[in-house]
């Protein structure tokens, strides 16, 4: 944190200056842009851009509001989720996803959750698809579908212990990152997560390694794997699945 952001944080923990909030919120605006940018990727043209930053802007006022400065966590690594939070939220209540859809991915979960049990593993496309009883063809076509709920269900939450809540994407951080999260501090909660992420398949993993850590996009991502943006797509749709099924597969056994 520089000098002068480092005085701004100061200067409205003292006051909870308006004034001081509004310099913080015009600096970190860049941030709510980006994660919007990524919220956004696979949605369809109905929902606009502006609209998400807009949804965003709560997200950071409300991660401003929290934020301790002096616990020494980096102020954008604990304002994602928050933002994150408040556009997924939002579309929520606006119910932008066809029911069709919806319905879909109840029906593909449900399937891969059988799979699951019965196999051990993250089961093929080809396993998959027999399983529903349709070619591999209409599976992905399904699954690219329903790239536009993957990211809402990254923001799942998830029972765990004794009444906890998880949510889904907090098992994608980087586990050397710090965040001030109570529900992630507990040891076993953190080794259930990695034991799940490692089971999902490689290239599943590579496909959210490189678009959660890296920040590339799902284009960029489709380079380094050979394959098209919407093939990614669906390999992430896929994988978003996997996990909150090995994870509910984990936890209510």
């Amino acid at each position: 944190m520089d000098r002068e952001i480092r005085a701004l944080w100061e200067r409205y923990s003292a006051s909870r200056d308006p004034d001081v909030r509004e310099q913080l919120i015009l600096h970190y605006a860049p941030l709510v842009k980006y994660v919007a940018g990524r919220v956004g990727v696979g949605m369809p043209s109905s929902v606009d851009h502006a609209d998400l930053v807009s949804y965003g802007i709560f997200g950071l006022m409300d991660a401003i509001e929290r934020f301790e400065p002096e616990r020494g966590y980096r102020f954008e690594t604990y304002a994602v989720s928050r933002i994150r939070g408040a556009i997924i939220d939002e579309l929520r209540s606006v119910d932008w996803v066809p029911r069709s859809v919806r319905a879909q991915a109840r029906q593909i979960e449900a399937a891969m959750q059988r799979l699951v049990g019965a196999l051990g593993r993250t089961p093929t496309d080809e396993e998959l698809a027999e399983e529903l009883e349709l070619d591999v063809v209409e599976l992905q076509d399904a699954l690219a579908r329903m790239a536009m709920t993957s990211v809402a269900a990254l923001d799942e939450t998830l029972h765990v212990g004794d009444g906890d809540r998880i949510p889904l994407i907090d098992t994608l951080q980087d586990p050397d990152a710090v965040l001030p999260e109570e529900s992630l501090d507990d040891a076993a909660t953190k080794d259930l997560l990695r034991q799940t992420i490692t089971r999902l398949s490689e290239r599943e993993q590579t496909v959210l390694g490189l678009y959660y850590f890296e920040g590339m996009t799902l284009a960029q991502v489709g380079e380094v794997l050979g394959v098209t943006e919407s093939r990614v797509c669906q390999i992430h749709t896929k994988a978003v699945m996997s996990l909150r099924v090995k994870l509910l597969e984990r936890i209510d056994g």
